[in-house]
């Protein structure tokens, strides 16, 4: 009976987080951090994910998300790039990866800044509705990483 109970809590905590109502105040820090480090930033939508805090803003001309701790310590950025636009070893490491070719997709691209200037490339890639993955290269086109989405 307990279980069931936790689980309709559960259940409900994340319908109404889903549905845009925030379980709590955003924290001060995040606040805070992101007002040092985006100064001139366009209106922030705060979004609390419990574990962090994600930003949506307008930055430069240009759309961003921000992601944060809850202690507002910054974790990265993300902004929208253009796949044709990436230089000619990241695309020289695209083309040599298992993803490239005919079964696999691109179907997003972003610029990830993170912490000590690291820039990667994020590609999403796409075989079907259920097989989806991030690529993560940095400049050089060096496959950094891959991790599965949804």
């Amino acid at each position: 009976m307990k279980q069931r109970f936790l689980l309709l809590l559960m259940v409900a905590a994340f319908g109404w987080n889903a549905a845009g109502a925030q379980i709590r105040e955003v924290p001060k820090a995040v606040k805070d951090s992101f007002a040092v480090q985006f100064k001139g930033a366009g209106t922030p939508n705060y979004i609390d994910n419990i574990v962090n805090v994600q930003v949506k803003f307008e930055h430069n001309g240009e759309t961003k998300m921000a992601t944060f701790t809850n202690k507002g310590q910054w974790k990265e950025t993300e902004q929208p790039y253009d796949f044709e636009k990436l230089n000619a070893d990241v695309k020289d490491g695209f083309e040599k990866s298992r993803y490239s070719g005919t079964d696999w997709k691109v179907a997003d691209t972003k610029l990830v800044t993170r912490p000590a200037g690291v820039e990667l490339y994020r590609v999403k890639v796409e075989k079907n509705d259920v097989q989806k993955k991030y690529l993560y290269f940095n400049a050089s086109g060096k496959l950094v990483h891959e991790s599965i989405t949804l």
